[in-house]
């Protein structure tokens, strides 16, 4: 054991002369990594990998530090820990980067071409990619650092290869002319649910589609007028008895002059609007169901910038909106525009640059997504892969039970090219994980690539195990395979996490995880989501610098439970700090009052107060443990504070301080350092995964075994430090202890003056345990002359009293405090608050305030209208009992 101890730590805790210090020392020793050891059992957790265009955020400070967290204390209970870290592609964010930054220079990809531009993409990644992760070290994340990964490295493109011509193979993958969210802002396409719905104020058009025959024809309404000039047909519902004479019947397109017929469809909601449906296939993903169905024609009236085209006439070379003015008034001037009236309806946006997403028909590659969703809702229904917190279940369910097929490519160059080649000479389409030398049909080398990369979500996808090699059967695969926990955001249940469900079994034959544990999202004070639009977002980095990293892990983590979003109050900040204070200075005294001291030569007899702690200790140990086991790591943080800051810092080391200056024998005194030394040491071990850099640095300067506390042993919790007993007599001590001081301060006693303290106890068991526990009174109630009886026949003059757990507790107070000005003093106080009261609520009497004063105001009256009430009931009592 080490025990040539530091024992003069500075006087005041320096995050930032601690943390760089460890972190160098932890990675240098290569401490974080976990190699295949088949005599451990495996704990795995794979890093969401962050954008590497990203810098760290409050969402990224939080799930690194709850990842932390669970590595740090699976590693210290003696798993064989992985936590592989990574970054992505990311591939839309990461191509408008380099966009922006050659566009600085006067030139575009385009003239740069395909290979010169991903030349520039990969310089700026080498240049700008490692600044997330050297910002995740400064958060103290212990992830391998050896086993660092990236998307689009070597091994995770053949991955993604590999999946694609085996999906492809089993019909899973196909390409079609489909109905896809067109970006026209990013130029490409993205998912369904990469779209985000606004509720916009929008108008209702209703316009006249005359009939051939020279009847009234029908009113057909719509959103976006700009879109009836691709119309190939209109629809009603084969029941609906106001139009049955007309399905079949042919109709002439405003504008347009075009014939299209009327059609019966059962998708028409005969409730809403007028019970007919314009048709257009190329722009409405239910306008193309429809088409598809009664082998309608497909019309394009607009080009990718969502400029109209060639078929949309006359009005081609517009943008959208330019295009919807100018129909509008042209319908308006033939007398086909019956009525315009105010609409409130949801409008898609592109999740990354926010522009209105345009419906457009386009070839593109999908994956069919009902076969492989089927196994990956058996393995939640039945356990195997469970949520937590449990409630994200159902949405994950029910999202997977009404899964459309997911759109996979991406008008892009930078990512991950689709491995499909087209001969230019026969038209066969080569599907191939390496890239062909000719046409397998035609022999032909005239051979190009599909211009697409796949969705960035695509290669994220296989993250548990193409990051540890497949599809190599490496040693790493077989050992940490399937991953144990996934730790992410709810918001991206549907991104990723089912993603990864589906292709680890599909790959695998095995889900990719045991347990998914999803957290909330980290919001302002005023619960909005932090933004750059908003300017609310708060630096880690900045923060970090301020409070140090074990301060914001803990904030971060604690006051809040499992899935729920958190709101930032620099507050809090300040309160997790004075805590790390509270350790450091706590740790201090304990470290000053260990000279020559070496726990292998005591042989410790313990006293009551020692018993107490150690019992305390252990159940904390185990409360903590429990808490960990279910996920529940706010409750764990909060627990080991309270047993801190309350039990071992407020209450033990002050018990013990007597023994310590040498007012009993040396054994004593041994026993003391002995308990001190035993519980400062194993409540480090606890804390460290939370505060790892304080832990480490209060860990070194005591008696150690091991280079670092990192590979300590996880305290477990047993019987050998169980004592009931001793906890129940320390808490009629303490209350007693806690009631003498309360009488103390409301009374207005100097703190260093004694005060007598008569006590009758209730029974023969209090009796005794308060005769046992005198001393602790004495000393931490300040009590001189000391008086315990049975029972009292008289009470003491002018004596405050208090009861406790059936102790009824006497303090004289003559002499102490002169009575008559206590009570003329207070009789001021509560003139005061009366004053206060009365002005407060005149305020809130006031009806014209409550109607134009803002809530957060009127609710800042109120507390403080209560608050003043309780002091002055408090006061009233003080003088009741003078």
């Amino acid at each position: 054991m080490t025990v040539d101890q530091k024992l003069n730590i500075p006087t005041t805790y320096d995050p930032g002369q601690v943390e760089g210090k460890w972190y160098k020392y932890w990675e240098e020793n290569k401490f974080f990594h976990a190699g295949v050891d088949k005599d451990k059992q495996p704990f795995t957790i794979v890093m969401p990998p962050p954008n590497v265009t990203g810098a760290l955020h409050m969402g990224h400070a939080m799930d690194n530090t709850l990842q932390d967290i669970l590595i740090r204390w699976r590693r210290m209970q003696g798993y064989n820990a992985l936590w592989v870290p990574g970054t992505d592609h990311a591939g839309i964010a990461t191509q408008a980067k380099v966009e922006e930054q050659i566009a600085l220079e006067g030139t575009n990809k385009y003239r740069l071409g395909r290979e010169k531009f991903l030349e520039r993409v990969w310089a700026w990644k080498h240049q700008y990619g490692n600044r997330i992760t050297t910002q995740l070290r400064s958060l103290g994340t212990s992830c391998d650092w050896d086993r660092e990964r990236f998307t689009m490295d070597e091994g995770c493109s053949r991955a993604v290869r590999d999946i694609f011509v085996d999906w492809y193979k089993q019909g899973l993958i196909y390409r079609d002319n489909y109905i896809i969210n067109w970006c026209p802002g990013c130029q490409t396409t993205i998912s369904d649910i990469e779209v985000e719905h606004e509720d916009t104020e929008g108008k209702f058009y209703h316009i006249r589609y005359p009939a051939k025959d020279g009847s009234a024809g029908v009113v057909v309404a719509t959103t976006r007028p700009e879109t009836m000039l691709g119309d190939v047909a209109v629809a009603v519902h084969p029941e609906d008895e106001r139009y049955t004479g007309l399905i079949g019947k042919t109709l002439l397109l405003p504008i347009v002059g075009k014939e299209i017929p009327v059609i019966a469809d059962a998708y028409v909601d005969r409730e809403f609007g007028s019970g007919v449906v314009k048709i257009t296939p190329s722009h409405d993903p239910n306008d193309f169901e429809i088409g598809q169905r009664h082998n309608l024609p497909q019309v394009t009236v607009m080009n990718k910038d969502a400029t109209m085209n060639a078929a949309a006439g006359k009005y081609a070379g517009m943008d959208r909106y330019s295009c919807r003015k100018a129909v509008v008034e042209d319908l308006r001037a033939q007398g086909l525009l019956v009525n315009i009236e105010d609409h409130s309806h949801s409008v898609g946006h592109c999740y990354r640059c926010d522009s209105v997403i345009e419906p457009m028909l386009s070839k593109q590659w999908f994956v069919k997504m009902q076969p492989l969703a089927e196994q990956a809702i058996e393995v939640v229904k039945d356990g195997r892969l469970r949520f937590v917190p449990e409630r994200f279940t159902k949405i994950y369910l029910n999202w997977m039970e009404n899964i459309r097929d997911w759109c996979i490519s991406r008008q892009l160059w930078w990512g991950h090219r689709i491995p499909v080649w087209y001969c230019q000479d026969c038209e066969e389409l080569i599907c191939s994980k390496e890239e062909p030398k000719a046409c397998p049909k035609c022999g032909s080398s005239k051979l190009e690539q599909d211009p697409d990369v796949l969705d960035t979500w695509f290669s994220s996808g296989l993250w548990p195990f193409s990051t540890l090699g497949w599809p190599e059967q490496t040693p790493e695969l077989e050992h940490f395979y399937p991953t144990s926990v996934l730790v992410t955001g709810r918001d991206i249940i549907f991104f990723w996490v089912a993603r990864m469900i589906v292709s680890g079994l599909s790959a695998m034959g095995e889900i990719p995880f045991r347990d998914v544990f999803i957290h909330g999202l980290v919001l302002d004070s005023q619960g909005r989501k932090m933004s750059k639009s908003l300017g609310n977002g708060v630096d880690p980095l900045e923060v970090i610098e301020q409070y140090g990293a074990d301060t914001l892990r803990f904030m971060l983590i604690t006051g809040n439970t499992p899935g729920n979003d958190l709101r930032f109050h620099f507050e809090r900040l300040d309160s997790t700090r004075n805590f790390a204070n509270k350790i450091w200075n706590a740790s201090r005294f304990v470290l000053m009052n260990l000279q020559d001291f070496d726990p292998q030569g005591v042989t410790p007899e313990y006293t009551l107060a020692d018993k107490w702690i150690l019992s305390r200790f252990n159940a904390t140990a185990a409360e903590v443990t429990r808490n960990m086991e279910r996920y529940d790591l706010g409750e764990a943080g909060r627990v080991l504070y309270e047993f801190i800051w309350n039990e071992f810092c407020d209450w033990y080391i002050e018990l013990a301080k007597p023994r310590l200056y040498g007012r009993e024998t040396p054994e004593s005194k041994a026993t003391a350092q002995y308990t001190l030394w035993y519980v400062l040491e194993n409540t480090m071990r606890l804390l460290h995964p939370f505060m790892p850099f304080l832990t480490e640095e209060i860990w070194q300067c005591l008696p150690h075994e091991g280079q670092t506390i990192m590979l300590s042993a996880w305290p477990q919790a047993g019987s050998a430090l169980d004592n009931q007993q001793a906890e129940s007599e320390m808490a009629l001590i303490m209350e007693v202890i806690k009631a003498v001081r309360n009488i103390r301060s409301e009374m207005n006693v100097v703190p260093g003056r004694q005060v007598e303290l008569i006590m009758a106890a209730n029974s023969e068991e209090n009796l005794a345990i308060l005769e046992k526990g005198q001393a602790y009174i004495k000393h931490l109630a300040n009590v001189g002359e000391f008086t315990l009886v049975p029972s009292l026949a008289q009470k003491p003059d002018q004596a405050v009293t208090a009861m406790v757990k059936g102790v009824e507790i006497f303090l004289p107070l003559a002499g102490l405090i002169d009575l008559e000005k206590e009570k003329e003093r207070l009789v001021k106080e509560i003139a005061k608050l009366d004053q206060e009261l009365a002005r407060v609520n005149g305020k809130l009497n006031n009806q014209g305030f409550i109607n134009k004063a803002p809530e957060d105001v009127i609710a800042k009256e109120k507390a403080k209208r209560d608050e003043y009430q309780q002091k002055k009931d408090a006061l009233q009592e003080r003088l009741v009992a003078l």
